[in-house]
């Protein structure tokens, strides 16, 4: 079986470097927001070209905290596609703040900068796109957009790790951006992580407190803050990992275009990529009305894939309220993706063996 993602591999490639950071952790005693954690927020700052960074937890608290860190609340309302993960909604309903979705773009799935100023209204305090599966959002009109309004934009780079808009990396084109280090990301930890990117002084700076029970000294507390910090030896195995993630993209984007070279199966829609280097890949999603019965087939020819995301936000249980509401290009998306296996250890054969079952695939 060709698995979707073989972490155990992946992370092999780095045990000795890995176990040796650890090892330094473990030998310094200083195991909460200590030197391996503001190294890492030195090194990632650096590699996304932005003066701060801010690792916490998770991705979802970046987002989260960085929505809480503005003020916004209950009253305002925050502009997300409709077509992404759950964690981008969360984030805004955490902090009481309404989400308005906008239909993706049918070509790249991210969110269409054509629908969004009509979605604006005098409640509306941000935008934040996604940059999903990997692929950098057209920025530039969305930032023309929050101008115009005077709107923060947010970015989720979660899935987008060294991604380039023109001249930037993503994390480095909004007022701020959310990241997430989960093991299958293409800049993965050993655990849970995550991390804040911005230009804004003042907003770090509250940041770094609301992180910390909203306190910069022990037992004084300025704001009302959460508990998400970044430990130690998370911290230590992303500084290992950082140094591979441009070549790790690089190979990424090779067995992206093996595929968009060598699938030639009428039914499937391929993904478009964008700008150069605007797409790091970290998901290959393919199309067809076929999804359910194609995906079975693909296991049984020996071809893990798995469904992102088979039910929309507006969809879920959890937002029952907006149940009623209808995003039917959302949801046709949903009903039909379907990602195919990629990562940076992928041989050669096991891609041409991905295309020739997709190839040999009849409805």
């Amino acid at each position: 079986m060709i698995p979707f993602l073989d972490l155990k591999s992946l992370n092999q490639r780095h045990s000795k470097e890995i176990a040796s950071a650890i090892e330094r952790v473990l030998h310094s005693g200083h195991y909460i927001l200590g030197n391996e954690v503001s190294s890492f927020e030195h090194e990632f700052a650096t590699y996304c070209g932005v003066k701060h960074c801010i690792a916490v937890a998770n991705g979802l608290d970046a987002l989260s905290l960085i929505v809480k860190a503005y003020g916004f609340g209950p009253g305002d309302e925050i502009i997300v596609p409709a077509n992404t993960f759950i964690a981008s909604v969360l984030a805004i309903s955490a902090n009481g703040v309404c989400p308005i979705f906008v239909e993706p773009d049918m070509d790249t799935y991210n969110i269409d900068v054509n629908k969004i100023e009509e979605k604006i209204t005098a409640k509306t305090k941000a935008i934040m796109p996604v940059h999903l599966y990997g692929q950098a959002v057209d920025m530039a009109p969305i930032l023309a957009i929050a101008k115009k309004h005077k709107l923060k934009v947010i970015e989720d780079a979660a899935q987008a790790h060294g991604a380039i808009y023109h001249s930037q990396r993503v994390g480095d084109i909004g007022d701020a951006a959310g990241f997430s280090f989960y093991p299958g990301k293409n800049l993965g930890a050993l655990g849970d992580a995550g991390a804040i990117t911005t230009n804004d002084d003042i907003l770090a700076k509250k940041l770094q407190a609301l992180r910390n029970y909203g306190s910069f000294v022990k037992y004084q507390n300025i704001y009302q803050g959460v508990n998400s910090r970044l430990d130690e030896i998370q911290a230590a195995v992303l500084r290992v990992k950082l140094n591979y993630i441009d070549n790790d993209n690089s190979v990424r984007n090779k067995v992206a275009h093996a595929y968009l070279a060598g699938i030639k199966n009428p039914i499937i829609k391929l993904p478009k990529p964008g700008f150069d280097k605007s797409h790091v890949w970290h998901l290959f999603v393919i199309r067809t009305s076929d999804r359910d019965k194609l995906q079975q087939y693909l296991n049984q020819k020996g071809v893990q894939t798995i469904i992102h995301y088979p039910i929309p936000p507006h969809k879920q249980q959890a937002y029952e309220a907006m149940n009623d509401l209808s995003f039917p290009i959302t949801e046709q998306i949903h009903r039909e993706v379907l990602s195919l296996p990629i990562s940076p250890i992928m041989t050669d054969q096991e891609i041409e063996q991905v295309i020739e079952a997709i190839n040999a695939y009849k409805s």
